[in-house]
């Protein structure tokens, strides 16, 4: 077979002293020594041995599907995508290039980046990756990593497989939205087969394995063989600690102190305590007597951009690194050089409504956790916690996404393109009935279908919008408002960078973050961000010294510019920048409540105590909060408009804005304020909109009477 031809060719391949005989044959130039010296790397990993198997099966599986099962740290990710570059080369990418999906975009920029490296090749031309603001693609690309939603959107837009010959679903038992309802519309009848002689190679944990086999209905399967070393025996606490990022912190420093050899990573739930444990470790081991170079202390989340590739890079050879992460980091993100893990066995995730909510990981992450420490010898795992923890509490494997998330997205999507209805889609595990009914009954009060159940225009609209649906809403309303620009920046905010990344560490910097606060609430509050940012010249130290994220805020830089484009494609009505008027702040509002009627509070009893119009939950406004910051006497706005709800030990709303109650029952559907759970604010809200609509009628009627008289006159 040609494929294995090639693929025998590389392995028995010329020695780096006659590198300059050796051609790279996606490219045709001379193969460099860094080529050498990572094939030399590549070989060491477990999934190496699997070569010949995986390349045999991509090219005689008959059914075109290929099941690989492996453990993290394996060498899955980086290896496969190579390998299925080399098989679509052979057949002369007849069929289209390779297109590899991963379920967060970090993880495919990373890797981009990683693989082009490995492969000799130059990123952005044959190796590319496409991600949220930024396409690094062109005409050449032959090998992609893209985002799994991105990729959704364009299977979905032309109702097909899109432009590739293999595709690598990859982490598939992270149970991604996107991952799951690709596999879904991939089995979907109405796509009918594949077109021509495609690919598809879905590569998961082994937990997942079973379900997945029985899904694809018994694909060929590739087992990836355990690598050496062994995984160590977990070390566990008697209690959980009261204060987790101060546990890491001393766990991290009795390592340091005891100067075992290996880099460190440790796992905590949110990003919010990452930032605040970085800045805690680089801080105390300042004063440590230690051998060597000081330790790196690096974070890795999503926020962080592109400057996670630090974990990878060798500058201060001979210094530990402390990687501080959180589930990103589960299966994705392998670092060989770990050898020590410390695990808070804890998760912040979303869940439907962009709620959050804080707990146990599953069986199946703390053992990839502790996987991370294999090695001869082995290195060391602390947990955070009793060892019953898990066995009482953590569900066996992470909960499918499209079980939790809110659906209202992936509804939108599915009736844009007339792809299937959200009942007929093939699904790993199908979302409750009640779920999706929730995400059409949201989508039909944001005006999003019409009154048979499809798209109305409104709908379509929203559809063409990489946000959420009550966000793109709010967007399309401000085109009413005359507030588009202000509108703009805050939808980018939002989605990129919403808000500061820990409390003040100084009196100085409290008094810095004040200068941006607005009197209208975080929403205003955020657009002054933005604005100062801008102003500052995009400046790293100026967001430094306020506790903003800088590589956060240039990506909100970048989604306002494509955000803006589309309205010009689109031909929306835009409006100039008039912030900080008095009319500009009431249409603002307007555009808001448009949006988000349906995440609004009311404190019930004047302390703070806001119960959810929606859910009837009681939280309260986040640390984080302007309203929270202001000097005395402060005071907590009786209504409030909020971005994101926390279900943790202290329940929070986060990115707040008074509002007031006349205003949600002038712009909210009628039928959404009669639908609202039984309470005090419902039936508040209710005895208003009568009163409003007396008055209306009040105030009509000298003018009907006029024009009565009127006609009575001519």
């Amino acid at each position: 077979m040609a494929s294995q031809l090639l693929g025998l060719a590389e392995e028995s391949g010329p020695s780096p002293g006659e590198s300059e005989l050796a051609v790279n044959p996606f490219d045709g130039l001379p193969f460099s020594s860094r080529y050498y010296e990572l094939l030399e790397q590549r070989r060491a990993l477990p999934i190496w041995a699997a070569r010949f198997i995986f390349l045999e099966q991509l090219e005689s599986s008959p059914s075109g599907v290929v099941l690989v099962s492996g453990e993290p740290g394996s060498g899955k990710s980086t290896q496969i995508p190579q390998w299925c570059a080399e098989f679509a080369l052979a057949r002369g990418f007849k069929e289209g290039r390779v297109t590899v999906t991963q379920p967060y975009p970090l993880a495919a920029l990373s890797l981009a980046v990683r693989v082009a490296d490995e492969m000799d090749l130059t990123l952005g031309q044959e190796v590319g990756y496409s991600i949220p603001q930024e396409d690094c693609t062109g005409p050449d690309t032959l090998l992609r990593f893209c985002w799994d939603r991105l990729l959704l959107q364009e299977v979905a837009s032309t109702r097909g497989t899109g432009a590739w010959g293999v595709l690598v679903l990859d982490e598939a038992q992270e149970r991604s939205v996107a991952s799951d309802l690709l596999q879904g519309l991939l089995q979907n009848a109405k796509l009918g087969n594949l077109p021509g002689d495609s690919r598809v190679v879905v590569v998961t944990d082994p937990a997942l394995e079973p379900k997945l086999q029985a899904f694809w209905g018994n694909p060929t399967i590739v087992h990836v063989p355990r690598g050496p070393g062994t995984c160590p025996t977990p070390v566990y606490r008697d209690i959980v600690p009261t204060d987790r990022v101060e546990a890491a912190c001393q766990a991290v420093l009795e390592l340091c102190a005891k100067e075992a050899p290996g880099d460190v990573l440790v796992y905590l739930p949110s990003e919010e305590e990452i930032l605040q444990c970085c800045e805690s470790l680089s801080r105390e081991m300042e004063p440590l007597a230690l051998r060597g170079p000081p330790p790196r202390v690096l974070p890795l989340h999503p926020g962080h951009g592109p400057a996670v590739q630090a974990a990878y890079e060798d500058i201060d050879l001979g210094a530990r690194k402390v990687v501080v992460t959180h589930w990103l980091a589960d299966f994705s993100f392998s670092l060989p050089s770990i050898r020590h893990v410390i695990d808070s066995g804890l998760e912040l995730r979303s869940i439907r409504a962009e709620s959050q909510v804080l707990r146990p990981i599953s069986r199946c992450q703390a053992e990839a956790r502790r996987l991370r420490a294999r090695g001869i010898p082995p290195g060391s795992c602390i947990c955070l916690y009793p060892e019953s923890f898990l066995e009482l509490e953590a569900p066996p494997l992470p909960p499918p996404r499209v079980c939790e998330e809110n659906l209202s997205p992936m509804v939108l999507l599915l009736k844009r393109r007339q792809i299937a209805e959200p009942g007929e889609c093939h699904f790993l595990d199908r979302p409750a009935p009640e779920a999706l009914m929730q995400a059409l009954e949201d989508l039909d009060y944001l005006a999003a279908l019409d009154d048979d159940g499809n798209l109305s225009d409104l709908g379509v609209i929203l559809s063409e919008f990489p946000l959420p649906p009550e966000l793109a809403k709010a967007l399309l309303a401000s085109c009413e408002f005359n507030c588009v620009d202000e509108m703009l920046t805050l939808a980018a905010m939002l989605t990129a960078a919403p808000g500061f990344t820990h409390p003040p560490l100084s009196a100085e910097e409290a008094a810095l973050r004040r200068a941006l606060e607005h009197a209208d609430g975080d929403h205003s509050s955020l657009i002054q961000v933005y604005e100062a940012f801008i102003q500052s010249g995009a400046d790293e130290a100026w967001c430094q010294a306020r506790g903003l994220n800088w590589a956060a805020l240039c990506q909100a830089q970048k989604l306002r510019g494509e955000l803006l484009e589309l309205m010009q494609q689109i031909e929306l009505p835009l409006s100039q920048p008039a912030f900080g008027s008095e009319q500009n702040r009431r249409d603002l509002q307007k555009a808001l409540v448009s949006g988000y009627f349906l995440k609004v509070a009311r404190d019930t009893d004047g302390t703070g105590n806001y119960l959810l119009l929606t859910h009837k939950h009681v939280a309260q406004l986040s640390p984080y909060c302007c309203y929270r910051s202001r000097r005395s006497p402060a005071r907590s706005p009786p209504w409030v408009l909020y971005h994101s709800f926390s279900i943790s030990k202290d329940n929070c709303l986060s990115i707040v804005s008074e509002i007031q109650p006349q205003m949600l029952v002038e712009l909210a559907p009628p039928y959404f304020l009669s639908n609202l759970p039984p309470s005090e604010s419902r039936d508040l809200l209710n005895e208003l909109r009568e009163e409003m609509t007396d008055s209306s009628i009040e105030s009509e009627s000298p003018s009907t009477q006029e024009f009565g008289d009127a006609c009575v006159l001519q």
